[in-house]
């Protein structure tokens, strides 16, 4: 007679079978929607141009603020305004960037790249 496995089949099996899989699954969806909610009060601050241009932005990717300090903008400058402008998409996408990375890491430390599994993102919400 062939001998089962534990875990329906998992090589190693899971502890407590398919219903120790499902609590551990519904534990880390649990984990993930506490981490989303703490994403919304977490903020990224990114400053360009030596300070020129500063923005906020949230966990979300919610822009919170954008500073710019006038004192570190040369408006004798024929360019000003589109160094000026230039500036805040850098500053923008570089807080985007940087709110993105911050997510990730904390969904990573949750997972532990489970959501890289394919079939299983969907279960964890991914």
């Amino acid at each position: 007679m062939a001998k089962r496995r534990g875990g329906g089949g998992f090589p190693g099996g899971v502890p407590g079978g398919m219903s120790g899989m499902m609590r551990q699954i519904q534990k880390m969806q649990e984990d993930m929607a506490a981490a989303q909610e703490q994403l919304a009060s977490e903020m990224v601050e990114v400053s360009v141009g030596g300070g020129a241009v500063k923005v906020v932005i949230s966990g979300h990717q919610r822009v919170q603020s954008i500073t710019i300090n006038p004192e570190m903008i040369d408006t004798s400058d024929p360019e000003w305004l589109t160094d000026l402008q230039d500036l805040l998409v850098l500053a923008v996408n570089q807080a985007v960037e940087d709110s993105q990375t911050m997510a990730a890491r904390k969904m990573e430390d949750i997972t532990g790249g489970l959501g890289d599994i394919p079939g299983l993102s969907g279960l964890l919400g991914g």
